[in-house]
């Protein structure tokens, strides 16, 4: 019995020895490449699994591709995974259960679902936190990541000018194009 916990602990040390702190955590890594930069970003499997598994299935399926950010309010947030560079709506997969209250807050540099006035209507689309956004936290909008590097091009994203477009408020009046997202191996 002993030995049995013993080899278990080892395991557990080679694993945490070799594995990021982030795996460690249950955590995944994603770099979302757009026409301003990159940004890194951290996932949290463990507090937001719906969320994370919804956001990869799209990643992975290669939806976001060619995306843009099509809201963008400084000292706010900035919203893609919606709408092509034409604004036009791809069809998306059915909704997801909302996460809000996983302790997770809108704080700056999180990655959060957007939805509609429905709690449970999020699908592709998301949010990065340019700011703290705590009044989120009281509206039920799901944070299930953090952007751990690339923080100046969430900045500069949120610094372009806007203007109504295609019936769309806050949009790029200059197209900010979400080029991949994709995971990191090993991190």
């Amino acid at each position: 019995m002993l030995t049995r916990i013993l080899v278990s602990l080892f395991c557990l040390g080679l694993f945490l020895a070799h594995s990021s702190p982030a795996e460690a955590q249950g955590n995944l890594t994603v770099l979302m490449k757009t026409s301003k930069g990159d940004i890194t970003i951290e996932l949290d499997m463990v507090k937001a699994p719906i969320s994370v598994k919804n956001f990869l299935s799209y990643a992975d399926a290669k939806f976001y591709d060619g995306m843009i950010f099509h809201r963008v309010i400084k000292g706010f947030m900035i919203q893609g995974g919606g709408l092509t560079a034409d604004f036009v709506e791809k069809q998306t997969r059915a909704p997801i259960k909302n996460e809000s209250g996983n302790g997770l807050s809108n704080l700056r540099g999180t990655i959060a679902m957007a939805r509609m006035e429905d709690l449970n209507s999020a699908t592709a689309q998301f949010y990065i936190n340019h700011v703290n956004n705590l009044s989120l936290d009281t509206y039920k909008y799901a944070v299930f990541g953090k952007v751990t590097k690339g923080l100046d091009v969430v900045d500069a994203i949120a610094a372009v000018p806007t203007a109504t477009i295609k019936g769309y408020q806050d949009a790029p009046r200059q197209t900010v194009t979400i080029i991949s997202v994709r995971r990191i191996e090993g991190k």
